[in-house]
């Protein structure tokens, strides 16, 4: 069962990846490779709940706490994806040395 279970994720992420190149095909746009990655954690975050609810209205504990367990990683997984900060596209060329404002920080007006 495990093992059919790796299978399908493994092809679900092919898919996935396969579906973003051809969306992306001359830049790939890392803001959207997050949020389809932070789509597909959730799903399986709430398949695992599912899993492991089932599991306990069959009274397997073992296998409840198993899939509750699993549950929790991809939760821990989904943090860590949703911290990782991706600069939009573009926003990399308004960055200057001094930072984000270059020298409009010191209190200086731009002129115009």
């Amino acid at each position: 069962m495990t093992q059919l279970h790796d299978l399908r994720l493994r092809l679900l992420v092919q898919q996935e990846s396969e579906r973003i190149a051809a969306s992306q095909p001359d830049e790939l746009d890392l803001s959207i490779v997050q949020a389809r990655c932070l789509c597909w954690l959730a799903l399986l975050a709430e398949a695992h709940e599912d899993q492991a609810t089932d599991a306990e209205r069959r009274c397997d504990l073992e296998q409840a706490m198993g899939w509750f367990a699993d549950s929790m990683r991809l939760r821990d997984v989904i943090h860590v994806v949703s911290s990782i900060e991706i600069p939009l596209p573009g926003m990399a060329d308004l960055e200057i040395d001094d930072g984000p404002l270059g020298d409009w920080g010191a209190g200086e007006l731009p002129s115009i």
